[in-house]
């Protein structure tokens, strides 16, 4: 199999393709091969040395793959080679080959392509956290979402249209009118550091440090305060000191229980990676989350696909911010 390997800490031009034997299914098991695997945040984290869950480097990272069951191990119904699915996976999946609990890979929905599939996994269910499990906002409820033209902005987007509230959506200027057209009521402009006149109900924020604090600024009473990511953090090479004065910046005292109490507002957080204990829960978000693509109600959005070869491309264009919704990997 061909997979695309962090050798050592660095920018995008470190990641390095290489091949390696197939890996055999074990018990409960099942062999994807890969055809399409997502690129989020974490990897570029991961690759830069910063990403405390990662594995020690060297290592396969990514999260998500779709593709067709290609092996089964003991204890699986060899009825499942041939089916199409898609999965999450804890690091490894950028391979052609990616071996997974049988439980853990679902079915496509007819007319999912791999690309698309390999696009939902971590951003729909990152999405769904947020707006269906700690919030379901209301007709009339005001929604904040940073970087909302990123994969998860997007997801957040298609869900929040099933449920009435009025969104506002942050992004960079060239992005707005897209964003509009998708659906957005407003938005404004993110690297201006622009802000809604009115206080929100719910902000969605991944960038993280100072970025915390204008949100619980920005709530009103009731609000919530929902924390996905630490995108300050994201630079192209390692950078300690970007990390020391994004986690200074982090409103400590403001996110204590009596002041929450006092302010009558809301902080979570949100960590796919740290859900692996909940696979059955998990599992039934994404059946929930198909069942809506499958009813037309949530449309995943791929900005560009790049081969394992040109992965360091991929991973630029994330860094830059270039991408409207997900950027995947081709094992081509």
């Amino acid at each position: 199999m061909r997979q695309v390997w962090i050798p050592r800490a660095g920018g995008p031009e470190v990641l390095e393709v290489r091949e390696c034997p197939d890996p055999v299914p074990g018990e409960g098991e099942v062999r994807i091969a890969v055809e399409a695997a997502g690129v989020n945040f974490a990897d570029l984290v991961a690759r830069t040395g910063m990403y405390a869950d990662a594995p020690p480097i060297p290592f396969v990272v990514g999260y998500e793959v779709a593709g067709t069951i290609d092996a089964v191990g003991p204890g699986v119904p060899e009825s499942r080679i041939g089916e199409p699915v898609l999965a999450m996976c804890r690091f490894g999946g950028y391979s052609s080959k990616r071996v997974v609990p049988a439980g853990q890979a679902a079915r496509r929905p007819v007319g999912l392509s791999a690309i698309e599939g390999a696009s939902i996994p971590v951003t729909y269910m990152t999405a769904w956290m947020m707006l269906r499990v700690y919030t379901r906002p209301q007709p009339g409820d005001r929604v904040f979402v940073h970087s909302a033209g990123g994969g998860v902005g997007l997801a957040a987007l298609d869900l929040l249209m099933d449920s009435g509230a009025e969104t506002w959506g942050s992004a960079g200027k060239s992005k707005h009118e897209f964003l509009l057209k998708r659906g957005y009521n407003h938005v404004v402009d993110g690297h201006a550091n622009e802000w809604p006149a009115e206080k929100m109900d719910i902000v969605l924020d991944a960038i993280g440090g100072a970025s915390w604090k204008q949100g619980l600024d920005h709530t009103r009473a009731g609000g919530r305060l929902i924390c996905f990511g630490f995108s300050t953090m994201t630079e192209e090479k390692r950078s300690i000191w970007s990390a020391v004065k994004g986690l200074a910046a982090v409103p400590w005292m403001r996110v204590n229980p009596i002041t929450l109490m006092n302010e009558n507002k809301g902080v979570m957080g949100v960590n796919m990676g740290h859900l692996w204990d909940e696979g059955e829960r998990v599992g039934q978000w994404l059946t929930a989350i198909l069942a809506m693509y499958e009813a037309g109600k949530i449309h995943p959005h791929v900005h560009a696909t790049f081969p394992f070869a040109k992965a360091s491309e991929a991973h630029a264009v994330l860094h830059r911010r270039e991408n409207f919704g997900k950027v995947v990997l081709v094992p081509e």
